[in-house]
């Protein structure tokens, strides 16, 4: 089953660094991290890959470097600063507290 636009809303940026969390990456690996990690259900277009790449590394959460790559294309890395290492963190209690109030409003007993 694949996710629905409107259900990832919000939570694109906090994706991403939690894959960044793991280490450094490149665009097209961190998108097969992601599909591996939701089995399948999420997939981002490059556009909107890109487009947060940019809008994190802006916002100073992380930083883009060129890979030395000795065979094949050269990639771009991005890596997580301490800045984003900490928002992730803050994002992540967030999403368990909004996660806990959603589940609670939506399966509640009669």
């Amino acid at each position: 089953m694949e996710l629905k636009a409107d259900a990832l809303r919000g939570n694109t940026d906090t994706i991403l660094m939690r894959v960044l969390y793991e280490g450094d990456s490149y665009g097209y690996a961190m998108n097969k991290r992601i599909e591996e990690l939701s089995e399948g259900a999420l997939h981002f277009s490059e556009a909107t890959l890109y487009t947060a790449f940019r809008r994190l590394e802006k916002a100073g959460y992380i930083q883009a470097y060129w890979g030395n790559e000795q065979t094949g294309a050269r990639r771009r890395y991005y890596a997580l600063t301490e800045l984003g290492r900490s928002t992730y963190l803050q994002q992540l209690q967030e999403w368990k507290q909004q996660t806990h109030v959603l589940e609670r409003l939506i399966n509640y007993e009669h």
